[in-house]
């Protein structure tokens, strides 16, 4: 029960307003996940930035199991197996970018997408925390049914990954 697992694995591009933009992003999104992005929405009024609520400015992709676990070693490869420490937050997730996706392996550079970036938030759980998530008889959890940040980068380390 205290075998620390992936939950999901968010993949998330910031595109901004420009169609175009978002058109080469969602092509590169599926190609890089096999699935079929979600368009993200602003909600606050930047007049600086152009952005106002409704406003389409980004794609998602949520994965889970196998494709989450295989995404993410990909991802760590090109990263070349180092994160940060400051990308651990205290509950057991952690985040990092990728600045071009052409950097992961088996993609090749196409010049009608030209070159994107994304982000990659990993979420871990322990068996059991799906209690406190439920809909159903909801309780409460434990501490130790908790991710801590030791914890998180214990998992990852195991997978090979090197902290700078």
């Amino acid at each position: 029960m205290q075998e620390v697992l992936i939950e999901k694995v968010v993949v998330n591009m910031g595109i901004g307003a420009d169609p175009e933009k978002m058109k080469r992003a969602e092509q590169v999104m599926q190609l890089l996940t096999e699935r079929k992005p979600i368009k993200t929405f602003g909600a606050k009024r930047i007049p600086d930035w152009g952005v106002r609520p409704g406003v389409k400015l980004g794609l998602k992709v949520t994965l889970r199991g196998e494709k989450a676990a295989d995404f993410l070693k990909r991802t760590l490869m090109a990263k070349e197996n180092r994160i940060k420490g400051k990308s651990f937050d205290n509950t057991g997730n952690f985040g990092f970018g990728i600045k071009e996706h052409i950097d992961l392996p088996d993609v090749k550079y196409d010049p009608q997408l030209g070159i994107i970036g994304f982000d990659v938030l990993v979420a871990l759980k322990k068996r059991g925390y799906r209690v406190k998530q439920r809909k159903i008889r909801k309780e409460k959890v434990g501490k130790k049914q908790r991710v801590t940040k030791e914890e998180a980068i214990e998992f990852v380390k195991g997978l090979g990954v090197e902290l700078e």
